[in-house]
């Protein structure tokens, strides 16, 4: 049985249920992976657990004592979750220290310093760590270097090399693999037949695969404009030369058609520099083993950009580098047009 519904990571609850058993939690975590793989829920799984009063073998929450209900509810005074908003390129400083007027009187670090309300324990969880700003991510370097006794300080990010050497050394890393693809696929499906939606197994498969390990992906997927698109995308990379004002006019029409709020587009174009991510790493693999894609929508666009793996690598990384400044305010149109002219001329960027 899943451990509190939480899927594909096994190995990181046993680690977990052994230290918790020992006496041997630590202080402060960084937990890195994959968009959409669990790395949040998993935390704020994690910080039930860690206050239940009646936990179970193998950090199993009881659910029924005052310390799960309020976890459950999102209200426990003892568990402190705070993340980047969604207006702001980083997370703000007042939010780990408060604001001038109230520095260190307010925000998480001030309150993990706190007596717990319910338990012994305190759990803060930061979301959204690749987003800490340097002066936002130094003020909390003491905090995790020597934290409070009665508290675990889990950060959430999505590459170690996202986050400052200081906090990397004062962490322990916990990484997360993108989940099997049947095991999307049977979360996809028990969600698809939940909502009454219609259940064709083929169609499925085949978006379990597109996932590439993501929940959040497969899920980007039931928006039909997304899901379209994806194919079209898909043939559009595979020419070569690449078509790069075809590429930024229907990727711009696309994040457009999200509406006109800022997370809901973010969130649309982040889907296609993912998707053409993977596309060029599967390309870089085939290059290297000879083998095809194990997603059978790769395999021409892969074998294109195979024959080049100088090309396809630079590609890579100007799709990293967009995929970065997708939730650092940039304006999406300019890293869309950006974007697209490098894939198209990869030489403007040597020349820069």
């Amino acid at each position: 049985m899943a451990w509190q519904g939480i899927e594909g990571h096994d190995a990181i609850v046993a680690r977990f249920a052994a230290a918790e058993a020992r006496g041997r939690i630590a202080g402060s975590y960084l937990f890195v992976g994959p968009p959409g793989v669990g790395k949040s829920t998993f935390a704020l799984a994690l910080a039930k657990a860690l206050l239940c009063e009646h936990p179970a073998p193998g950090l199993v929450p009881c659910g029924g004592c005052r310390s799960c209900i309020q976890a459950a509810a999102g209200s426990h005074p003892d568990i402190d979750v705070i993340g980047k908003p969604d207006d702001r390129a980083t997370i703000p400083l007042e939010l780990l220290i408060g604001d001038d007027q109230h520095r260190m009187r307010e925000g998480l670090v001030w309150r993990l310093l706190l007596r717990p309300a319910l338990g012994s324990r305190k759990v803060a969880i930061i979301l959204d760590a690749d987003h800490l700003a340097e002066e936002a991510a130094n003020c909390l370097l003491k905090t995790l270097e020597e934290p409070p006794q009665a508290a675990v300080i889990i950060l959430v990010g999505t590459a170690v090399e996202r986050q400052l050497p200081t906090i990397r050394s004062r962490c322990q890393i916990i990484r997360f693999r993108p989940l099997p693809t049947a095991t999307v696929e049977r979360i996809l499906g028990a969600e698809i037949r939940l909502a009454g939606g219609p259940d064709d197994p083929a169609v499925l498969r085949l978006r379990a695969m597109a996932a590439a390990g993501s929940l959040a992906r497969g899920r980007s997927l039931a928006d039909a404009g997304v899901g379209e698109f994806r194919g079209r995308l898909l043939a559009i990379l595979g020419r070569r030369p690449l078509a790069g004002v075809e590429l930024a006019r229907d990727t711009i029409a696309v994040v457009e058609a999200a509406g006109k709020e800022a997370p809901p587009r973010r969130g649309r174009l982040r889907f296609v520099l993912e998707t053409a991510v993977d596309l060029f790493r599967a390309a870089l693999r085939q290059a290297v083993t000879h083998e095809t894609p194990a997603d059978p929508d790769f395999h021409h666009a892969a074998a294109a950009w195979a024959h080049d793996p100088e090309a396809c690598a630079e590609a890579l990384r100007h799709t990293l580098e967009a995929l970065d400044a997708v939730d650092r305010n940039a304006n999406l149109t300019v890293l869309v047009d950006a974007w697209t002219a490098l894939l198209e001329e990869p030489r403007l960027a040597r020349l820069a």
